[in-house]
């Protein structure tokens, strides 16, 4: 994929021959983004990436404040450019930039700039926006069961906001896997992959 920076040049995590399609698992907490990232993967055979967020959190833990959001925002770019330096045909993302976005600024208010401008240029082929219809488990990171619907809302804006090409997911089990299958393989069909 050869994303185009908003002053033409091509962006600086674009390869010239390669041409890989992203698709990011989004939504709220506790969704089965990466129950799906796994089972996409495994369907593709293709390589995955797990949430930035999720290892950081697990990694100090303690409660995360605005201030690392900016190391987040980074280690997720860093391992996507890794991820893509293999130049893979396909990448699955569990989560990305904009889902930092979106919980920066429902956490702690405006997200910082940078962060949304890098977002809006790497953003992903397909957005799988997963529904919060799964039952909500505590995990030691998750914070907010009562609040998922609410989560659904500002990560629908945002797939508007940032102009995503999303498809929404639910139900549970295989009916949810096919739905994400689904709207992978049309991707996959269209890039010719």
């Amino acid at each position: 994929m050869a994303a185009i920076a908003a002053d033409g040049s091509q962006s600086r995590w674009s390869r010239g021959s390669g041409v890989t399609r992203r698709i990011v698992l989004t939504g709220p907490e506790a969704s089965g983004k990466t129950t799906l990232a796994k089972a996409l993967a495994r369907n593709f055979r293709a390589a995955w990436l797990p949430e930035q967020a999720r290892l950081y959190a697990e990694q100090v833990k303690r409660e995360l404040t605005a201030a690392d959001a900016e190391l987040i925002a980074q280690r997720t770019i860093d391992a996507d450019d890794a991820a893509l330096a293999a130049d893979p045909p396909l990448l699955l993302l569990d989560t990305d930039l904009i889902s930092t976005v979106v919980y920066v600024r429902h956490y702690y208010g405006p997200c910082p700039a940078w962060i949304e401008a890098a977002a809006r240029e790497r953003r992903g082929d397909l957005y799988l926006l997963c529904a919060p219809d799964l039952p909500w488990t505590a995990d030691g990171v998750r914070d907010r069961p009562a609040q998922r619907q609410e989560m659904l809302e500002l990560f629908e804006r945002a797939m508007r906001e940032f102009d995503c090409v999303s498809v929404d997911v639910s139900g549970t089990g295989i009916a949810r896997e096919r739905a994400a299958l689904s709207a992978s393989n049309a991707l996959i069909a269209a890039a010719g992959h």
